[in-house]
């Protein structure tokens, strides 16, 4: 039983290796894509003219950001004539009265806009998105969530890409505009910008499948209907529609130097609640589209590229598992005093480590510099490791669910309307924390954890101690910052 257990453990963390390789190959794409000239378009002269574009608001009870949306879209610097907006509206709060008033307002000063609301929500995002585009009068569809404030000359930066009759849609890269909010902010703005300066960049130059983000992005109105248009069988329409796109031969274009501002989750129920919607919904396009990747004619290298963006979500599980049996291979082994290679096996661990730590290295000093260096990176690195073990029970749940075919409602993730200089202390109406199994679980778990720190400090077993101080804090952050949210809205 011991030999099983170790060779699962080994399995697992040649898997975490090769991730971090494939991840590492990502960089040096990078790194190599940076030393080249950017090419750019140049709206005041690309623009030719200026088609019709559908500007698409999908939002469910937004009553503190649907204002600020609102105000953003009309201050795009574009011909009203030209603009058609759709204010997509699921809410079951206050927050259509706020838009009611809104629009209103925005229609006595020219804006051609329709509050259209519906009396479910069926297909939840994806079925509001369908319902606008059947009277959307655009050539092209403009989508942004809630939490988003486009800059003026969104429109303009984009749309002068679609001069190339392949693009279906192009892609902006996400700003943060509560970056330095808390530590939990700077740890999702780490994650968000390795994936959006890095590996969005690298699958663009590299003509690989890569995913509109589900907002600020443009599609053309003739690509969502080519490609079968929104479906709600998936909790990542967004990512569903990309790929059933790109198999029709259609092309994403993404564009890191035009950078849309957003509002990241600052509370930890919405955080997990986010990252469990994003990774279950990833697992189910593996499995909507990995024999649609395998069978199409596309070459050898974009089929495994697309093959490991989409199971990308499951590395959760590896990771979950390769926690669970590295208890009793270090009970087993850590004290094979004969072994050396056996004792330290858990130091393997730290290779994939150290390839991430220079992955996420590159956007951290490159975005935001501010008052950054090495030690400050090194401060929030661990603590994002702490943060994604954190998160690797919950997002293993998400992806097994995804693979046993369990159905999940669209949870939306509260907004505030915070920046990062406001006060730390905030209130939501959306915030309902109930205490559940999972959060039990994730206490339980940093229990185990810290008797196996514990235990490992007296045998002097150091082979495993990172990786299990890790998921002690990981698992004990987020359950004490579950139990901290649930007090507070018990009040």
């Amino acid at each position: 039983m011991g030999v099983v257990v170790l060779i699962f453990y080994i399995f697992s963390l040649l898997f975490f290796l090769f991730y971090s390789l494939l991840q590492g190959h990502i960089l040096l794409a990078y790194k190599a894509l940076k030393a080249k000239k950017n090419v750019t378009c140049d709206p005041d002269i690309e623009l030719s003219n200026y088609p019709a574009v559908t500007i698409q608001l999908p939002i469910f009870n937004e009553r503190y950001v649907a204002s600020r949306l609102l105000d953003a879209i009309a201050h795009i610097d574009y011909p009203k004539q030209c603009i058609d907006i759709q204010v997509l509206d699921d809410s079951t709060d206050d927050t259509g009265t706020i838009v009611a008033s809104q629009v209103t307002l925005l229609k006595q000063q020219g804006f051609h806009i329709e509050h259209i609301t519906r009396s479910n929500r069926e297909g939840f995002k994806a079925g509001a998105l369908k319902a606008g585009l059947e009277s959307a009068k655009g050539e092209f569809i403009a989508i942004f969530d809630a939490d988003f404030i486009p800059c003026p000359l969104f429109l303009k930066k984009t749309l002068c890409w679609f001069e190339q009759a392949t693009i279906g849609v192009v892609q902006t890269r996400w700003g943060h505009i509560n970056r330095n909010f808390s530590l939990l902010t700077k740890l999702q703005a780490m994650a968000l910008d390795a994936h959006f300066s890095m590996e969005q960049s690298v699958r663009d130059a590299n003509n690989y499948f890569l995913n509109f983000n589900g907002t600020a992005g443009v599609w053309r109105k003739s690509c969502i209907l080519d490609a079968g248009n929104w479906k709600g069988n998936t909790l990542t329409e967004d990512l569903d529609l990309s790929y059933r796109a790109q198999l029709k031969g259609w092309k994403i274009k993404y564009l890191e130097d035009v950078v849309s501002p957003a509002e990241l989750p600052v509370n930890i129920s919405a955080i997990r609640s986010q990252q469990f919607r994003w990774t279950k919904g990833g697992a189910q396009n593996f499995l909507l589209n990995a024999k649609k990747i395998r069978q199409s004619n596309i070459t050898k290298t974009q089929k495994l590229q697309a093959l490991y963006h989409l199971f990308n979500s499951t590395t959760f599980v590896i990771v979950f598992l390769m926690a669970v049996v590295s208890i009793p291979v270090m009970m087993l082994y850590g004290h094979e005093q004969s072994n050396e290679l056996l004792r330290n096996i858990g130091l393997v661990f730290l290779l994939p480590t150290l390839i991430l730590f220079l992955y996420y290295s590159v956007p951290y000093f490159s975005i935001e510099k501010g008052n950054k260096n090495f030690l400050t990176y090194l401060y929030h690195f661990f603590f994002f490791m702490v943060f994604m073990m954190g998160l690797s029970l919950s997002n293993t749940i998400a992806v097994i669910e995804a693979y046993l075919g369990i159905q999940s409602s669209f949870i939306r993730t509260p907004k505030f309307n915070i920046g990062s200089e406001d006060k730390k202390s905030v209130k939501n109406i959306y915030i309902r924390k109930k205490m559940s199994v999972l959060n039990l679980l994730e206490g339980l778990f940093a229990i185990v954890f810290m008797l196996a720190v514990g235990y490992e400090l007296y045998h002097e077993i150091y082979g495993f101690l990172y990786f299990h101080l890790t998921l002690a804090l990981g698992f004990s952050t987020f359950f004490i910052l579950t139990l901290k949210e649930y007090f507070n809205t018990a009040k």
